[in-house]
């Protein structure tokens, strides 16, 4: 059995919206029929909360154990999740397997957890070693980038290192898309910030941009997406929109 689409969710930067785009791109897709796997990898665990898990005393990653066994229901239909751990020893643990080549990710994903229509992998904001294995493991990177003055400050970095991944593995890894996240169209830098990135990265930057709207901010508090927690908002109408996107870019 195999996984289909892998999507690593990636961003040297925090506080761009990358868990947010993971966690609600996840709901969707689930919620659009496709049998869909949310892996935290953040050791900041913020995918876990968010949908009203509990972070794992041990990552699963670096168990023995199967990691079907270590799979949380998340109140959403064929939507599971692997939680994150906050221990520093695993984020050593995971970071050490990296930096020795180790395929514990990629065998798991490819062959542990059955056949998954996506699974999406929520990064630690770096381009560190977790964040390297991650692309390792997976078949597209999503880059969500807020529409700020620093937007592209350190994406050459991070391009690098996706260049780089791309290169150890020819075929394997393809760039899924730049989403813009934090968007308001009344504000003129905003504009200025998509028009940017839209003349420099071109096509790979998708259509639909992800408002700035208080519904998205509220709703992981309440342990919901945003397609639950305010399914009428801007910023869900937003999310099912982009993962028509993802859907359409197979």
């Amino acid at each position: 059995m195999r996984v289909g689409r892998i999507l690593c969710v990636a961003n040297q930067k925090g506080g761009v919206g990358k868990t947010t785009t993971a966690t609600n791109l996840a709901v969707g897709l689930a919620k659009g029929g496709q049998r869909t796997l949310l892996v935290d990898l953040d050791p900041q665990c913020n995918a876990t909360t968010g949908l009203g898990a509990v972070p794992a005393p041990v990552h699963p990653l670096v168990t023995e154990g199967p990691l079907s066994a270590a799979l949380v229901a998340t109140g959403v239909e064929r939507l599971a999740l692997l939680p994150g751990s906050r221990s520093v020893r695993d984020v050593e643990r995971l970071a050490a397997q990296a930096r020795a080549g180790s395929l514990v990710l990629e065998t798991h994903l490819a062959g542990g957890l059955g056949a998954w229509d996506y699974c999406l992998i929520d990064c630690p904001p770096s381009i560190g070693d977790l964040t390297r294995t991650a692309l390792a493991g997976s078949t597209e990177v999503l880059m969500p980038i807020q529409c700020e003055y620093f937007a592209l400050e350190g994406l050459s970095q991070m391009i690098e290192v996706i260049r780089d991944v791309m290169d150890e593995k020819p075929g394997r890894l393809r760039f899924g898309g730049i989403v813009l996240t934090m968007h308001d169209d009344a504000l003129d830098l905003t504009r200025e910030v998509e028009e940017e990135v839209r003349d420099f990265f071109g096509e790979i930057v998708f259509e639909t941009v992800i408002p700035r709207d208080v519904a998205v901010s509220e709703a992981p508090s309440h342990a919901r997406s945003v397609l639950d927690y305010a399914p009428r908002s801007p910023g869900a109408r937003a999310y099912t929109e982009l993962c028509m996107e993802v859907r359409d870019c197979e």
